[in-house]
């Protein structure tokens, strides 16, 4: 808020002094410091300043110290001033200046040596101007000879170097051939998998196992491996069973820019197997989204985040084949979204549609075209028949629990649950004997 105060009404000195008693605490906030001497100088003139008398002129004094928020000291020098001047002018401050050394000649001179040596550093630049002048007796660089490393720099930033200056350049980043910078489009067609590496963590310097997550973009089929290392001996034969285990054929396989999969192994593997290699782009986090929340909903959920050792790995690669990736693929629903656009183009999506990633196979158009060879849905159904969401559920807990405690880790989840309710008992027995014995119980509620 802005309050405007006019005190072009207080005129005699009668009215400064009751002005004075008042507990107020008016000041001139928010002017500048020209405005202020504005209405200083204007107080004074109102007032008559040099024909008051000596209580006059103090009574002006305190009143132009406590509107202006100036001391007494201050007032009184402005007032002198206004006397020898005649007028009050807010004059900046007079700051010391050296005189400057090196004129622009040595400035273009300077520019002229960088752009012929490819601009070096300070040290080297300050030797090659003392040689110019001692050893080959160039005179125009008699000032040159004398400067110091650290003020080539600052002669580097004046407006006359950058001018003459033909060293600047973009940063170039750097490009690597293998693979295309874009994103991939299945246009609905299956074979277009994410790849993403998940570390088990770190113990004291050591290095735990990795986990290799494949996970397709349409069907949301995945895949995951375990290795010892993202070193080409251990990562290339799980990339190898890791893509033979997909019952569709591939056609694209995209990743971020980590080395482990951005490399010429990698790609000489793929180009073998006819998969175009693709990888994320610069500033666009969702190009890899969809791999990357696998991680935290099965990888981290699943195998936790403690470190587990590296010579676990065949274990726990073992652990996937026969038991993880069959529920994943058979058994556990994913979520499929259903995009809409309205009338301004925004686009929301709607998680209605519940599948398992071989029901959401099946129901692709041709979905038997795009089989591999040899690989049929009636093996297929025959596996995903073979038990039941909760069985194969019960089974995969149980072969987890004994994962874990073969590698010394505590069980994840209990594979033994409490029963709905205890079964009746098969034996006729007296009642007072029926009190005092427990009632016994089995089954579960996964059965």
């Amino acid at each position: 808020m802005t309050v405007t105060m006019d005190d072009s009404r207080i005129t005699t000195l009668e009215q400064i002094q009751g002005l004075l008693k008042t507990p107020s605490e008016l000041k001139l906030k928010g002017l500048s410091r020209p405005q202020r001497y504005a209405w200083i100088e204007g107080a004074l003139k109102r007032f008559d300043y040099f024909s008051l008398g000596k209580k006059g002129k103090g009574l002006v004094r305190a009143y132009t110290a406590r509107l202006s928020g100036y001391s007494r000291a201050a007032i009184t020098r402005l007032i002198s001033r206004w006397l020898r001047d005649g007028s009050l002018r807010h004059v900046g401050a007079r700051r010391h200046r050296f005189p400057s050394k090196y004129t622009i000649f040595d400035r273009e001179l300077l520019a002229q040596t960088d752009n012929a040596h490819g601009r070096l550093s300070g040290p080297a630049t300050k030797r090659i101007l003392q040689r110019q002048h001692f050893v080959y007796g160039n005179k125009r660089f008699e000032r040159l000879k004398d400067i110091s490393a650290p003020h080539i720099y600052n002669l580097r930033r004046t407006r006359t170097y950058r001018l003459r200056s033909q060293t600047f350049a973009r940063t170039k980043p750097v490009r690597v051939s293998i693979g295309i910078r874009r994103r991939p489009d299945p246009q609905g067609q299956p074979g277009f998998i994410r790849v993403d590496t998940v570390h088990q963590g770190d113990l004291d310097g050591v290095k735990g196992v990795y986990h290799v997550n494949l996970v397709d973009e349409v069907t949301q089929w995945e895949v995951v491996v375990c290795v010892e290392t993202i070193s080409e001996p251990h990562l290339l034969p799980a990339l190898e069973l890791a893509l033979a285990a997909f019952p569709f054929a591939l056609r694209g396989f995209h990743s971020d820019n980590g080395g482990e999969y951005i490399n010429g192994v990698v790609a000489e593997l793929l180009n073998k197997l006819l998969i175009e290699q693709t990888k994320s782009r610069s500033g666009r986090t969702n190009d890899n989204a969809l791999v990357e929340s696998k991680n935290g909903s099965i990888i981290r959920k699943h195998m936790g985040y403690w470190h587990i050792e590296q010579r676990h790995a065949p274990r726990i690669n073992g652990f996937y084949q026969e038991h993880f990736n069959v529920y994943l693929n058979f058994h556990r629903p994913c979520g499929f979204a259903t995009v809409t656009v309205d009338e301004k183009g925004r686009r929301s999506r709607k998680y209605e549609t519940y599948q398992t990633p071989y029901e959401r196979l099946k129901s692709l158009p041709e979905a038997a075209s795009h089989l591999c060879p040899g690989v049929s849905f009636k093996v297929l159904d025959e596996i995903a028949a073979r038990h039941s969401d909760n069985e194969c559920a019960r089974r995969m807990q149980e072969a987890k629990d004994k994962l874990f405690r073969a590698v010394g880790l505590p069980p994840r989840t209990s594979t033994r649950a409490r029963p709905l309710c205890p079964q009746p008992s098969t034996e006729r027995k007296s009642r007072q004997k029926e009190r005092l014995r427990p009632a016994t119980t089995s089954g579960s509620f996964l059965d």
